[in-house]
Order: structure tokens, then C-alpha cells, then sequence
């Protein structure tokens, strides 16, 4: 957990030339979460590599453990390790003895929260000051609806947040919900529940968001079906399932790759390639919209890895064109918009994104945050209720200068990182402590392709 009054760590990355080299990124913090959820409900033992190092998912791993998984690394070095999962069954999990203390990690929180509701156990949900004043209400209904008994605490605007105490039903009831908006989250959590519920319990959700989820739980040996309808997507999951173990290999964070990939279009010259990223359709919407800008990002041996689509990133500075960008597809990028506004930054003309409430109650508000960052760096943009309006330099370094509020926000500390490698003067980060929630290599693996630290 994070203490924002001790010891920050500035960061500030520059580049006196092109990015170049061939690198790989974290495990795909989403897949990784679920393999210890999962594995840790199976009955045997499940291996995984690949798997995220990062503060949220051994905040996941410790909580696995807490309710009677057995969970081990086993050799390799930093991100190189096997790690591997007895599990103690559907319906098994064991009461824990104390809080689960979820750091930052709104993912294992609310995922989290699914796997408890329908076991006959009380947990103890806390976490850091940002993961604290994040919603947890919209996950909250649902779970009541199956019979989990929740007491939230109350936060601004009438926001259910952390510490949370929740007592699982057992039996819980199966439920069929429409989502009211678009969360993988909050389906993610009601498929978990629904594990352990008799009957069927069914999501249906309007608009696709990342499917992580349905494809694990069924590689797992769950029986789900997912088809068609007009009112979205039906997901049906059969309770009181038994689960098998896998071997799991996880593939790289298309969000973690975001950063390099977009750190190569506007560092003049670079030519870069990031191997082994997820390219699922429901994650992979920054490189569409970046190849509409006119990015240069070629998809090389795609292929499928343990049943996720995976291809090598090659990706070359180019002029960048503003766009309207979609707002329909916001599901499939949501994290990476702080990253593509700072792509638009550099591009010819203006870049419009809407659809975006969901940055408003991330790590930080990353709609806001991101908005008055730019401006302090000389980039001209317009804050919208649902988005941002950004108004690019054509291709001109940015003028910089700022010492940016990062909010603790792993996200908002990386995207302007990224920024200050083309920037007339130093754009500094003014805690990089966060970026190990999601990304404990960024800095390494951005001085690998040419970038110079400045600490």
C-alpha cells in the first residue's frame, strides 16, 4: 500500500535520439488476476507463466491465500518465475482470519467480491486511499440481488466504498442482470458468484467489454455458453461447477504495451517491436485507433496462446492525423485513453474522445488529471463531462516543463513519462511509485529502447 507522504519517488524520462530495440512487457494484469482466482478454485494444481509481478495481482495471490490456496513461485527471475496453485474447490474457500488488504487493485476487489458472495464465508474488504474512494456500488447490487449481505462505507456522491464487509449466501440465487453499464468487472464478478450458485445464473451485456473471463472460466471446465441477441451479448454460467487445473501461459498487457508502442510514434525515428501481446478483440482498441490516426503498428506472427489471441507489435515513428475517435469502442481501450491522449498530442489537428465517464472513478480522474497535466505542458485541450478534446502540435516536441500531480495513478505517472521523451524541457513525475502496481519494469525496459532516466 501506498503512503502519499512518504518518500516520493520523481521520475522524469528523456531521449536524445530514436527508441529502437525489441522488447517484451508485463503479463496481462486482467488474465493474470484470474488465473490465481481460478487455479485457486480448481482441485489440483494449476502453473502459470508470464504472470504479472505487479502489487495488484499479489494482492490477489495474498487474498487467494488467505482463503486456503496454496500458492508458490518457483524459479526464474524478475517476471521469469512458474507459480503454482493447489486450489481448494468450488465451494471451498476458507473464512479468512483477517481483512483482505486490496492495495490499489479495484480489479481484485470487485472480482473478488463475486468469489465471496456465494460462499458461506465473511470477509473483510480494505485498501489504499485512492482504492478507497473508488464505487463499489454497481458491483454491490447485483451481489445483494444473489444474497450476499454487503455493508459499504458511505462515501461522496452518495458512493459505496471501501472498507467494505461482505457475508456470502449459501445457497446464493441465480440471477439474470442486464448490465446498466458496460463493466467487465461487474460481469466478471456475477459469473464468479455464479459459480458456486445452483441453477443458471446469466449477465447480458449491452455493450461487449473484455471477455477474459468467459474464455478462462470455460478453458477451467466451467459450463458456460455465450451467443447473440439483440438486447447484447448472453452469457449463462452453470453453478456448482467443478473446476480442472490448467497450465496457463499468460501473455503480455496490451495496456502495459501501450506505452511503448505509443513512445515509438512520436519519438522521431524509433522503430521498435514489443513481442508476445494480447491482441483479444475486446482489449485491442488503442491500436486500431491509432492505426486510423495513421500509425505505423504492424501485427506480426499472430498466433494463438492458451486460447488468447497474441502478436508481436512492430511499430515506427510516423505522423499521426487527429481523429474522432468512437466512442462505442471505449470498452475495449478504456485504460489506455490517458496514453492516446498524449498520442493525440502529437498528431496533425484535433483528436476528439467521448464516452469516457468511466475515467472519472479510476485510480484517480483521469479525465481531469490528464487534462490539466497537458495544459501545464504547453498542450492546448478541451475537458468535456464524458471526454477530452485535444488539440494537436503536428508532430512538434511539446514545450514541457511541469512537475506533474500523478494522483498516485500508475497510468497518469506512465502516459506522461512517455510524454517528456518529446518534450523541450523535462516533464517530471512527481511519485513513479505506482507504476509497480501494473508495470514494476517500465522504466527498465524504457531505457532498453534508448530512453535516459532522470531519478
Amino acid at each position: 500500500m501506498i503512503n502519499a507522504d512518504a518518500n516520493p519517488q520523481p521520475l522524469c524520462l528523456t531521449a536524445t535520439g530514436p527508441l529502437t530495440g525489441d522488447v517484451t512487457v508485463p503479463g496481462d494484469k486482467s488474465i493474470s488476476h484470474r488465473a490465481l482466482m481460478l487455479g485457486a478454485l480448481a482441485v489440483g494444481e494449476t502453473r502459470v507463466t508470464g504472470l504479472l509481478e505487479g502489487e495488484d495481482v499479489l494482492a490477489t495471490a495474498a487474498a487467494m491465500r488467505a482463503m486456503g490456496a496454496d500458492i508458490t513461485r518457483v524459479g526464474g527471475g524478475l517476471d521469469g518465475g512458474e507459480w503454482r496453485i493447489h486450489g481448494v474447490g468450488v465451494g471451498g474457500l476458507l473464512q479468512p482470519a483477517t481483512a483482505l488488504d486490496m492495495g490499489n487493485s479495484g480489479t481484485s476487489t470487485r472480482l473478488l467480491m463475486g468469489l465471496v458472495a456465494s460462499h458461506p464465508i465473511t470477509a473483510t474488504f480494505t485498501g489504499d486511499a485512492s482504492l478507497s474512494g473508488r464505487p463499489m456500488g454497481r458491483v454491490i447490487t447485483p451481489l445483494q440481488m444473489m444474497g450476499a449481505a454487503i455493508t459499504a462505507t458511505p462515501g461522496p456522491g452518495n458512493r459505496q466504498t471501501l472498507p467494505l464487509t461482505l457475508a456470502g449466501a449459501c445457497p446464493a440465487i441465480a440471477l439474470r442482470y442486464t448490465l446498466p453499464v458496460a463493466s467487465a468487472q461487474v460481469k466478471s464478478a456475477i459469473l464468479l458468484a455464479g459459480l458456486n450458485t445452483p441453477g443458471e445464473t446469466v449477465v447480458i451485456e449491452p455493450i461487449p467489454t473484455r471477455d477474459h473471463s468467459e474464455r478462462m472460466l470455460a478453458g477451467f471446465g466451467a459450463q458456460l455458453s455465450v451467443s447473440e441477441s439483440p438486447a447484447g451479448r448472453i452469457i449463462t454460467i452453470r453453478g456448482e461447477a467443478e473446476l480442472t487445473p490448467q497450465t496457463i501461459v499468460v501473455p503480455g498487457d496490451p495496456s502495459s504495451a501501450a506505452f511503448p508502442m505509443v513512445a515509438a510514434l512520436i519519438v522521431p525515428g524509433s522503430d521498435v517491436i514489443i513481442r508476445n501481446v494480447g491482441i483479444n478483440p475486446t482489449r485491442a482498441g488503442l491500436i486500431t485507433v491509432l492505426q486510423a490516426m495513421g500509425g505505423d503498428i504492424a501485427l506480426l506472427n499472430e498466433r494463438i496462446v492458451g486460447g488468447e489471441p497474441v502478436a508481436d507489435l512492430h511499430v515506427k515513428h510516423c505522423a499521426l492525423t487527429g481523429i474522432e475517435v468512437p466512442p462505442d469502442g471505449a470498452p475495449s481501450m478504456i485504460d489506455e485513453y490517458p496514453v492516446l491522449f498524449v498520442a493525440a498530442a502529437f498528431a496533425s489537428g484535433r483528436t476528439v474522445m467521448r464516452g469516457l465517464e468511466e475515467l472519472r472513478v479510476k485510480e484517480s480522474d483521469r479525465i481531469a488529471v490528464m487534462a490539466e497535466g497537458l495544459k501545464a505542458c504547453g498542450v492546448t485541450c478541451e475537458e468535456l463531462e464524458d471526454g477530452l478534446i485535444v488539440e494537436g502540435r503536428g508532430g512538434d516536441a511539446v514545450p514541457g516543463g511541469a512537475t506533474i500531480n500523478a494522483r498516485l495513478d500508475h497510468r497518469i505517472a506512465m502516459s506522461f513519462a512517455v510524454l517528456g521523451l518529446n518534450a523541450r524541457q523535462p516533464v517530471t513525475i512527481d511519485d513513479a511509485r505506482p507504476i509497480a502496481t501494473s508495470f514494476p519494469t517500465f522504466v527498465p525496459m524504457m531505457e532498453q529502447l534508448g530512453a535516459t532516466a532522470h531519478r
